[in-house]
């Protein structure tokens, strides 16, 4: 069969919070604090996604990866979120990819690199954006190879729940 990539529903939220808290825990070991990683909440995740999902006026937009009836990872993109990172609001003069995630059982698999050429795709912008852990060295080498690369910006990410700054690279594609 192969990857589908399609728009997620309210029926896949609980299958994405539970593949996106896997990944967390696999990806971010030894990046983000270990007490904060065990307290991932499935349940909660799975409440917050519907109630984004149900929200007509967000201007984000949820892809998800399909192996038969399986979801294996997915995407959320849109205009670009400057507010996270220096108080100003959306610039949707860019755009961004605010979160990609594969389950680590379908790491290598081309999961991965079906979701970010569909949001790629989906995103009109000449130039899109995302925010990676600077120690997260197997992301970064992921998205350099679609053209992503960290363009100077640096900032750091606090995770709820904890008290530690992570350090972050913003990484930008600026195509033709």
């Amino acid at each position: 069969m192969g990857i589908v990539v399609r728009g997620e529903t309210a029926g896949d939220c609980a299958a994405v919070a539970e593949l996106h808290v896997r990944a967390w825990q696999v990806a971010y070991a030894g990046i983000v604090p270990d007490h904060v990683l065990s307290a991932l909440d499935v349940s909660a995740r799975t409440a917050s996604r519907l109630e984004r999902l149900a929200d007509p006026d967000s201007p984000f937009r949820n892809l998800v990866a399909l192996d038969g009836d399986t979801v294996t990872g997915f995407v959320c993109h849109g205009p670009y979120r400057a507010q996270e990172h220096d108080g100003s609001p959306l610039q949707p003069e860019y755009g961004e990819i605010l979160a990609i995630y594969v389950h680590p059982d379908r790491w290598g698999t081309g999961t991965g690199d079906a979701l970010l050429l569909a949001a790629l795709d989906a995103l009109p912008q000449p130039e899109v954006r995302l925010w990676a852990l600077a120690d997260n060295h197997r992301a970064l080498r992921f998205y350099a190879r679609h053209g992503l690369h960290p363009d100077g910006l640096r900032a750091t990410y606090r995770p709820t729940g904890s008290d530690v700054d992570i350090p972050e690279l913003r990484c930008s594609l600026r195509r033709g």
